[in-house]
């Protein structure tokens, strides 16, 4: 433990005695800096030892007018502090007033002063009143903006409720218009039936057929019917047939028995629309022979292909 504590006051003392050296250092460094100054001083100062006699008459001239001016100064301050020197002020003219003339020069003053304060209070309560009224306008003003604002959600309200009137009205009257349209259409068939049906009446009456479609379904009826005669008087004479080849009846039946019209087919297809309800109307009304056509349902291969979006109809 002594050793220890020896090798610590050793340690410290080193550190201190590095620390004192490195101080020197630096102040002898200071020190060498000031010498090297004083010595330039000095380099320069000798420089300039050949032109001291030149700098000494410098100096006695300067003293010399130095001490001239001085004189012109004191003889310049003597003449103007002299009264008896005419040259150097004036007499100023006119009159000193007695204390009359400046009690009455006071008093006119002092009214001046007044109605001066008189003009001074006036303006004070002008400026007071219209400070007042400026507050209450300011305090009015914010009191109206709220109702400003309040007013103006309302009129936007009133707007918008106006475009969305207006809105309507143009769908309905385009709907009216669609309806009065659809009734003149309406009104036109009904005439046009009326007056068919006049025709119809007036052929049927001589005995005529009411229409030219009625009259082909007539004979379209016609021929079936006698086709459908001509049918079975085949299959009684094949049925009389087979009755008198003997044993071979019963295959000749099953032939016979089951032919069937040429009109009749028998299918398990999905049956696809053959007419259509118009909005204005409301009954079946038959295609003809432009069918709409109808696309078959989508497989498995539909989950590659996007869903179209559908766009509303701005009006």
């Amino acid at each position: 433990m002594y050793f220890v504590r020896k090798k610590q006051c050793a340690r410290t003392n080193f550190e201190t005695g590095r620390n004192c050296i490195t101080s020197k250092e630096e102040g002898l460094r200071g020190l060498n800096l000031q010498v090297a100054e004083l010595q330039r001083q000095i380099e320069v100062t000798r420089k300039h030892i050949p032109n001291m006699p030149e700098y000494a008459a410098k100096i006695l001239t300067l003293q010399k007018d130095l001490a001239e001016e001085r004189e012109v100064v004191d003889a310049l301050c003597r003449n103007l502090e002299n009264p008896s020197n005419l040259g150097r002020w004036r007499e100023l003219q006119g009159e000193d007033p007695d204390t009359e003339q400046l009690a009455a020069k006071i008093q006119v003053l002092e009214e001046r002063l007044n109605e001066k304060k008189e003009q001074l209070l006036e303006k004070e309560l002008v400026l007071e009143e219209v400070t007042a009224l400026s507050d209450k306008l300011r305090s009015q003003a914010n009191e109206g903006r709220s109702d400003t604002l309040a007013l103006a959600k309302r009129v936007n309200e009133f707007q918008a409720r106006i475009k969305e009137v207006t809105r309507k009205m143009m769908a309905t009257v385009s709907e009216l218009s669609m309806y009065q349209a659809t009734a003149l259409k309406l009104q036109q068939e009904k005439h046009d039936q009326e007056m068919s049906l006049e025709d119809a009446q007036w052929k049927l009456d001589q005995g005529q057929a009411p229409t030219e479609a009625i009259e082909h379904a007539w004979y379209r009826s016609e021929r079936d019917r006698l086709r459908r005669q001509e049918f079975a008087i085949q299959q009684r004479e094949r049925g009389g047939m087979s009755v008198q080849s003997g044993g071979g009846g019963g295959m000749g039946g099953g032939m016979g028995g089951g032919d069937v019209p040429s009109q009749v087919v028998r299918t398990t297809a999905e049956p696809r629309p053959n007419a259509y309800i118009p909005d204005e109307i409301g009954i079946p009304k038959p295609y003809g022979n432009l069918a709409p056509f109808k696309p078959t349902e989508g497989g498995a291969n539909m989950r590659h292909f996007r869903k179209p979006e559908r766009k509303d109809i701005e009006i």
